[in-house]
């Protein structure tokens, strides 16, 4: 009981102190009133010391993970139909959350002016898709305003880097090694993290009161019985697709040691091993379980989707911001997508992502503390379903490649499953 204990406190001690933190800003806030805007500059500390961050994490993160596993001579066929699976499962679990939070919206009679907001356009001209996925200067390129043509930039370096191969495995190393010390910075920085999203949060209680607070439980109604739902119905789907009633029974028989993995590290990272272990067990050819698990970590984020898309509804409703509209929502799907990739499976992460989202929407940078919120409340479920949904797609992803009797070739032949 004592290692048990410890075990949920070593995993859980960080979003625990953070959450702590926000809960005693807000009663702090809720007690002073608008006094408490004393608080805010702590707040805009944190804020300002991650934006200052982000653009060169973003850029190192993004290319030394590019440059380490893109391999299009041999495994061409597994990648394209992998990333064809990461696309379609992310687009479904995307409108499955568009269409929750048009029916129940999360953050439904607040208003909050913490300043006018750029007006948002969807992307639907020419003109507007080349503004936002190119700049026309490189100093332009070095700016959080513009982060999806930073990704763009970032993944195309990372593949030139690659192409090149052993000649420029020292740039790749370099790389690598620049991401371990940025995410160091990351890990210090969120030291500081309790103080200023909680005096963040005194001030922004004190100055716009409780219906904020009331906000939060209405957008964990919409997401949690979500999750429950997608990793039951959708993965039953997805399994099903694989292998037949077979391909179900035996995903779902291997699937609850990654599940509970997951939410205990709160990592695809860290989950890894585990969830290899588990497409061996199931089946899943080696080649495959090898590139698209690993990959998956990184780049297939269900979970992560349904919270962007939960995320964007519910600053669209604190501003007033009507969340309708096709062009909205394909532009929003898009966003879901990315901010997903660039999560990169770090525990409790999603800061990356979300940074994202209040950018490309234009929103003011006091918006990011209250989605961050969002992120820390949604991590567990949302790893979950992001591993999960890494085993589903291997098997989907042989289904394609090796035919639908894929599975039972593996029984067969006598393999465990």
């Amino acid at each position: 009981m004592t290692e048990t204990k410890k075990s949920f406190w070593t995993y859980y001690r960080f979003p625990i102190i953070l959450l702590s933190s926000i809960i005693i800003g807000s009663i702090i806030g809720l007690i002073m009133g608008e006094k408490a805007s004393i608080f805010k500059p702590f707040g805009d500390i944190f804020l300002n010391i991650m934006f200052t961050i982000v653009v060169p994490l973003v850029f190192v993160t993004i290319s030394s993970a590019v440059s380490s596993i893109v391999d299009m001579k041999r495994l061409g066929k597994i990648i394209g139909n992998m990333l064809l699976v990461f696309m379609v499962t992310g687009l479904i679990a995307s409108v499955i959350m568009i269409v929750a939070v048009n029916v129940y919206p999360p953050a439904r009679g607040v208003n909050i002016s913490l300043e006018a907001t750029e007006e948002i356009a969807p992307l639907k001209t020419g003109d507007q898709i080349v503004k936002a996925i190119t700049v026309s200067d490189f100093p332009e390129l070095i700016s959080r305003k513009n982060m999806l043509p930073l990704i763009i930039f970032s993944i195309f370096f990372g593949i030139c880097i690659s192409l090149l191969g052993e000649k420029a495995k020292p740039i790749s190393d370099l790389l690598n090694i620049l991401s371990d010390v940025f995410l160091k910075m990351v890990s210090l920085i969120m030291y500081y993290a309790p103080i200023g999203l909680g005096a963040y949060f005194a001030a922004l209680i004190g100055e716009f009161g409780p219906e904020l607070l009331g906000s939060y439980a209405r957008a964990m109604v919409v997401y949690y019985p979500i999750c429950i739902l997608y990793f039951f119905i959708a993965f039953f789907f997805y399994s099903y697709f694989a292998g037949g009633m077979e391909g179900v029974k035996v995903y779902f028989k291997n699937i609850f040691p990654v599940a509970i993995t997951s939410i205990a590290t709160q990592s695809s990272i860290a989950t890894i091993p585990v969830n290899l272990s588990a497409a061996k067990r199931i089946g899943v050819p080696k080649d495959i379980r090898d590139i698209v698990i690993p990959i998956g970590a990184t780049a297939h984020m269900d979970g992560s989707c349904l919270s962007a898309i939960l995320k964007i509804s519910f600053l669209f409703g604190i501003f007033g911001i009507p969340y309708k509209g096709l062009g909205t929502f394909i532009t929003s799907i898009v966003i879901s997508v990315l901010s997903g990739v660039v999560m990169s499976g770090v525990p409790g992460g999603g800061l990356i992502g979300e940074m994202l989202i209040v950018n490309l929407y234009g929103f003011p940078p006091e918006a990011f503390p209250i989605i961050a919120t969002i992120g820390y409340l949604v991590d567990p479920p949302a790893t979950m379903l992001n591993v999960t949904g890494d085993t589903v797609a291997s098997m989907m992803v042989t289904r394609i490649i090796e035919g639908k009797d894929w599975l039972k070739k593996k029984l067969t032949e006598g393999e465990k499953v």
